[in-house]
Parts: structure tokens; sequence; C-alpha cells
């Protein structure tokens, strides 16, 4: 059995998503800014899947505009708002430490140019404190940015309260919906966003499309100069087949959102209810309840995440780990550490992300198949204690 388990990272293409990329491949291959038969339908079926994205998020059609995906939104975003914010003297910015590496990246690069930044630390659970935002609000602060679901530990955070502490402070509010929109009720009016960016593969649509919601009335600067497309702002002939894929799968993913939710939390639990019953030692990272229906993130003590992730792909199950050693680093997950998690139980963590495409029978399968693997590394591992079922050098 071959078990995909890493939808956090992406996601298998629909049919239906896939459909509309080959409509748009074959069929609808003008250039949208022609003015012949066959720019006009491609003109068309862009205004068609700018419409159907509006909608399915609650904003306005123009409030939409079309980017490679959610790292390029989130850059546009901020340091647009930023720019805004410095014109009239508002150098700082508040956001979270365990934000996606896009919007800490980009704040990072914002400081070395003399904005300050505000980071505010987690609690336990994996969600912030309202408090803690109220407290870091100073008179000059331009731009708030808190995603709106963890993309590690699934937790989702209290979203319209921090727009309204925004709002009530003449502030910009901007979150990093990449892992929500599609798996979770999205609506930008009634939560009160302001800007918004998401990302197609990650609810079944292509790669390397993806989106910026701007509310009307903000006006953000130019990404890309040059000609007309996105209202001026993105020049560049867009990516007609994948933005109307993303449009196709957006339409499935909310149209069985309510299915898809009861699903997937049935499988999350399962799982989380089976390693917690099977494997000793094991910690789950972020709030049981307040996640995203198919996030599963635990820490197992005395292993390290990479032998883990190595021979689970060997016994046919697609993972992650929040360690980033597999990226050549042997630092732990910054979100892990920014919820209080040791550095030494860090290293081992687990992500299991799953999506419509999952099944119970792949669950049980990883329940039958990671306890022996969990067991064979800590009888290898240097730093476990067999006897006492424990890690030598910490208890967590």
């Amino acid at each position: 059995m071959r078990v995909y388990a890493d939808n956090a990272a992406t996601t298998k293409v629909s049919d239906k998503a896939l459909e509309a990329m080959m409509l748009g491949l074959t069929t609808l291959y003008g250039n949208p800014s022609s003015l012949h038969e066959e720019g006009r339908e491609a003109e068309h079926e862009l205004l068609k899947a700018r419409m159907e994205i509006a909608a399915l998020m609650g904003a306005e059609t123009d409030e939409i505009y079309f980017t490679s995906g959610g790292s390029e939104s989130d850059n546009w975003a901020i340091r647009e708002m930023a720019k805004r914010g410095s014109k009239k003297g508002k150098m700082h910015l508040i956001s979270t430490e365990f934000e996606h590496h896009a919007v800490l990246h980009t704040l990072q690069k914002l400081e070395k140019e003399g904005f300050a930044v505000t980071y505010i630390k987690p609690e336990a659970n994996g969600i912030i404190d309202i408090e803690k935002l109220k407290a870091a609000i100073r008179p000059d602060t331009a731009l708030v940015t808190v995603m709106y679901a963890n993309n590690e530990i699934g937790t989702i955070q209290p979203i319209k309260e921090i727009a309204d502490i925004c709002h009530e402070h003449d502030i910009i509010f901007h979150t990093d919906a990449v892992q929500a929109l599609g798996h979770i009720p999205v609506n930008v009016k009634e939560n009160g966003i302001d800007l918004m960016s998401f990302s197609g593969h990650k609810f079944n649509g292509p790669k390397g499309v993806g989106g910026l919601y701007v509310k009307k009335g903000i006006v953000i600067g130019n990404l890309i100069d040059g000609g007309a497309q996105e209202r001026r702002k993105r020049a560049g002939t867009e990516n007609i087949p994948g933005i109307m894929g993303m449009a196709a799968a957006l339409k499935e993913a909310v149209e069985e959102m309510d299915t898809e939710i009861e699903k997937l939390t049935a499988l999350r639990d399962r799982l989380i209810d089976g390693i917690i019953e099977k494997i000793p030692a094991v910690h789950l990272n972020g709030d049981r309840e307040r996640r995203v229906p198919g996030n599963v993130n635990f820490c197992f003590e005395g292993i390290e995440g990479e032998s883990l992730l190595l021979r689970l792909d060997l016994a046919g199950i697609a993972a992650s780990s929040g360690s980033a050693c597999t990226s050549g680093s042997l630092d732990p997950s910054h979100v892990l550490l920014s919820i209080g998690v040791p550095k030494e139980l860090a290293h081992g963590s687990l992500r299991l992300s799953f999506g419509k495409y999952n099944t119970e029978e792949e669950i049980d399968y990883i329940l039958e198949v990671l306890p022996d693997i969990v067991k064979t590394l800590r009888l290898m591992s240097p730093v476990w204690d067999d006897k006492n079922g424990c890690m030598k050098k910490i208890s967590f």
C-alpha cells in the first residue's frame, strides 16, 4: 500500500481541476489581452474564474489578483502595506513567531530596511493570545500579519477578533490563508480581512498559481510593471489554464466542505487516538480541536524526524517532519520551538496531513506500521532509555 499523507505540502490535482486546465491548454489557448475571438474567449474564462473565486470567499470580483502562489502573495501584501505605512510615518509591523517563512523572511528583510517588527509568541496550544496582540500595538503600527491556519501544526487563529482589534486602531490586517482556504469556511467580509493570500495547489488545484485578495479601498502598488494585466498591478500574460484549474478546485472544495470536514476530522481523531494508545512518550503538537481537519503533528521522544520519514517512505507512507533537517539544516522547526517544545524533542517531529483522497484503511495502515518504526529507531538511539521508556537527556 502507498499512502500519501503530506497534503499540507501539496495536493493531488482533482479530476475537475484537471478537466478545466485541459480546456485552458487546448480549446481556450488564446491570450486574454488579444482582441480577436480566441483572445475574447480566454478573457471570458479569466473573468469567470475571478468571479467564482471571489464569490467562494465572500469577496467582490475586482478584489482578486492572480499571482504565482502564496509566497508571492505574502511578499506583495506585506511589502506594499509596509511601504504604505512608512509614508505616514508608521514603521512598526506585528506578526507571530510561527509564520510561514514567506512571511518571516519578508519581515526580516524589512527590518534591515529600518522597520521594527514585533513577533508574538503563540501559546503552548499553538494559538495566539489576543491580549498579547493588543499589548504589541503602537501608535506607529502599520500592519498586522497573522496566518489563518498554521502550516505545520494546523492550529486555527481567532481571525475575526484579530481583524476587529486592528480596525479599532486603524491598522491594516493581512492573513496567509494558504492552509485554510478550501479546508474550512473562509469569508473575507465576515471576518474583516483586509488582505489575504492563497494558493491553488493546497486544495487540489495546480501548482504555480494563487492569488491575493485586496479589500476595495486599499491601494496596493504594482508588483510587476509592464502590461495592463491584473488591473496594471501585475504585468505578464495570465496563466489561464492554472487559474481555471484553481477556480474549479476551489468550487469543488467549497461544495464538498461539510462532508470533507466530517470525514477528515474522523480520520484525524482516529489517528491521534491510535498513536497515543500504541506509542509511549509521544506529544501532540497544537490544540486538539482548534486545528484544520486533516492535520496531525506529533513529537516522538528519542528519535530524529529525518530517520522516521525515511523509514515511513520505505514502508509506503509519504509524510513530512517539522524538523528542517530534511532541507539540509540541523535546526528543529521554528514553529515547534515557538510553542515551547524543547529542541531535543522538536527534532523528533512528524506531520501527517490528509485530504479528500485518503481513507480509513490508510489510517489503519499507518497505525500498523508507525509503532514498529518508532520502536526500532528508539532501540538505535543514543538518547533513548528503553528500560524506563523515556529520553535520557530530557523529560517533557
